[in-house]
């Protein structure tokens, strides 16, 4: 049997973004609470992400949207990560969402601090798998945005960024104008 390069190149993009999605997981949560959300988009789907970002960024006068869309086609798969909006429970020892208590930051619609920064942590980890695995990758607000509007990980995530990944003999995401 011959396993040509492309296929195997493809296996392990795919492996990959397994162990991305195990490391967003893994990655330490405010007090253990875990509101991380993530999903693998290849083929068909991910053109059709690619498509909704770019004309995200034509409807918004965004260009970079664009350009990472033209990105993300020259990918073999995209991880997407996200976060629910939720509250930890630190009410009056916390405020950094600028209200009083975790109620308030409910009631007000305001957004825990600790959202994002469990999204961060967990990015880190995911980018990390990727780089120690030779995958080429970046984070991409744009995607996430692309991601939110398809609603591909749900209607109660409501921060989305994507790594896209590609094995090829140039990396698609540096360089760029």
């Amino acid at each position: 049997m011959i396993y040509r390069e492309k296929d195997l190149e493809m296996e392990g993009v795919l492996q990959t973004a397994r162990q991305i999605c195990v490391a967003a997981r893994t990655a330490p949560k405010t007090r253990g609470m875990d509101f991380i959300h993530t999903a693998v988009v290849t083929g068909e789907h991910l053109l059709k992400l690619a498509d909704e970002t770019e004309r995200l960024g034509k409807e918004q006068g965004q260009d970079f949207y664009v350009r990472d869309a033209e990105n993300l086609r020259k990918s073999q798969a995209v991880v997407l990560a996200g976060v629910s909006y939720q509250q930890r429970g630190l009410n009056e020892c916390c405020g950094y969402c600028n209200q009083t208590n975790c109620e308030g930051c409910r009631e007000n619609q305001s957004v825990c601090v600790f959202d994002p920064i469990d999204l961060g942590i967990a990015l880190g980890s995911a980018v990390s798998v990727a780089s120690m695995e030779r995958v080429d990758n970046r984070i991409m607000f744009s995607i996430g945005k692309g991601a939110l509007s398809l609603g591909l990980l749900g209607p109660e995530v409501k921060i989305v960024l994507g790594i896209p990944l590609s094995a090829s003999g140039k990396a698609p995401y540096f360089d760029r104008k």
